[in-house]
């Protein structure tokens, strides 16, 4: 497409709403037990919050001043989410209540001061949510974005709050994971938002398979052989020639495509224009090689056969993320009890990646001041509460101190997703290194999420299914852009 065609295409949809939303995915269930309730009361009690305007939080360690513009005493606190996966069992976490009771409370209103607006929406519709929220003045403290779509309200200033005026330092946020940070700072840098939880991802697998296939006794022995995306290659190679084509090592294009874009050196944008590097062509050709010669399903995730060739066995592995073990691919497995339940491994994979995520941002007119701050220390800072909210959730906190210590100490997170593993293996364990290592660092732009969904659509339309050349398959790629992204640049 020249560029006079490009342009008229991007004329053409300046009116159109082109962003494009990608939810995480059902997360695991929230633990219920009495045992979660005493250890959010226990934190709790040991968190020290106050009213003033310079405060100290235990663990924190830190002393930050409320910059004297942010309103105090509203009627109440408000936190705002799509649905009720995570906001209930953090307040709840920070208020010492009853995991088995508060989404209950909370819509009664028994939780006093404290409101959850959920909206019962999927996580790529919130933003239509929040947006009419704003404009009709309706009464917002905190509230959520996920991470395709959070620079939409973190790069706005009259969307979202710098945290350093809630008196919220660097020192606040010391062990959380940079990846994290990285994706709540503004385009200037700016802390903006901080996320609870880390959804590192790892490589999750039939470890009967991997032995009958590829020899390997341990998740040592497969990470050897799937340590990169040559490796990774070799390996799917190596399964659908012994299994006769009947067994892919991996789950579907957009779950290789997860974890590779996390490869990217070089952003998606720069100078208002798009970058196409190296790895795109590393990822077509390593996706058409799998696509051919069988080491990849052809299933789309979210779909039933996606998580029915777990069952069946035709899908050896699934890359995975934090949220994800208690949901799609506790479903792969068939469930608790199901065909291959228990029969599994995970190891790091071919590349360190995360998938999903989503960060507590601030409505500068919050008239809670106070109150969004403690709740942001609990949920994202202290210590004691982290840990407690970890293993009661159980969730992978974004703090790699406190996970640190959980893993050294064996922690049972969850028995019921630990059970899916062979030998009941520490799951979370595998995903420590990843969390560490992804790097993202002057990657992050607002066309990302866009970006990313052109990419592997055009790949798997004119590439593979297609057998276009990769010229024309760059060509489809910078047109489809250019149409969900109409105010890039484009070269002659």
């Amino acid at each position: 497409m020249n560029t006079l065609k490009r342009t008229l295409a991007l004329v053409a949809t300046l009116a159109m709403s082109a962003t494009a939303f990608a939810s995480c995915g059902d997360k695991g269930s929230s633990s219920t037990s009495e045992k979660a309730t005493e250890a959010a009361t226990s934190a709790n009690d040991e968190a020290t919050t106050t009213g003033d305007a310079e405060t100290t939080t235990a663990e924190s360690g830190t002393e930050g001043k409320m910059d004297p513009s942010i309103k105090q005493g509203g009627k109440e606190f408000t936190v705002v989410a799509w649905n009720a996966d995570d906001v209930p069992y953090l307040i709840a976490q920070w208020k010492g209540l009853s995991y088995d009771t508060i989404v209950q409370d909370l819509a009664d209103g028994k939780v006093e001061g404290v409101n959850a607006n959920i909206l019962n929406v999927k996580g790529g519709e919130a933003a239509e949510n929040y947006d009419q929220l704003f404009n009709g003045g309706e009464d917002m403290d905190v509230y959520l974005v996920e991470a395709d779509w959070a620079l939409k309200y973190i790069n706005d200033d009259t969307k979202t709050l710098d945290l350093t005026k809630l008196g919220l330092i660097d020192s606040d946020f010391a062990d959380i994971y940079s990846y994290t940070d990285e994706i709540g700072k503004d385009k200037n840098g700016v802390r903006k938002g901080v996320s609870w939880q880390a959804a590192a991802g790892g490589f999750a697998y039939r470890a009967d398979l991997a032995k009958e296939y590829l020899g390997a006794e341990t998740p040592a022995d497969m990470q050897k052989q799937i340590n990169n995306w040559d490796n990774f290659v070799a390996a799917a190679k190596t399964v659908s020639e012994k299994s006769s084509g009947s067994v892919a090592l991996a789950d579907s294009l957009g779950g290789l495509w997860q974890a590779f874009a996390c490869g990217r050196t070089t952003p998606w944008v720069v100078d208002n224009k798009l970058q196409i590097d190296d790895s795109c062509k590393k990822f077509a050709d390593t996706a058409k090689t799998l696509w051919e010669c069988g080491g990849v399903t052809k299933n789309s995730q979210w779909t039933d056969e996606w998580t029915a060739a777990g069952v069946s066995g035709n899908a050896m592995g699934y890359f995975v993320s934090t949220w994800g073990f208690g949901g799609f691919f506790l479903d792969a497995a068939g469930g608790e009890g199901g065909a291959q339940y228990g029969k599994w491994n995970v190891c790091e994979g071919p590349q360190p990646f995360y998938w999903g995520g989503t960060w507590l941002v601030v409505n500068p007119n919050t008239d809670n001041g106070n109150e969004a701050r403690d709740f942001i220390l609990s949920a994202t800072s202290n210590y004691d509460q982290m840990s407690a909210y970890a293993k009661a959730k159980p969730e992978y906190v974004n703090n790699s101190k406190v996970m640190d210590d959980l893993i050294s100490a064996n922690t049972v997170f969850n028995e019921k997703i630990s059970g899916n593993f062979a030998d009941k293996q520490n799951y979370f364990a595998e995903l420590a290194n990843n969390a560490k290592n992804i790097d993202f660092k002057g990657l992050i732009t607002p066309y990302d999420a866009a970006v990313k969904a052109d990419f592997s659509d055009v790949v798997k339309k004119e590439y593979l299914d297609g057998g276009k050349s990769w010229d024309d398959t760059v060509n489809a790629f910078k047109d489809k852009v250019a149409e969900s992204c109409p105010d890039l640049e484009w070269e002659d």
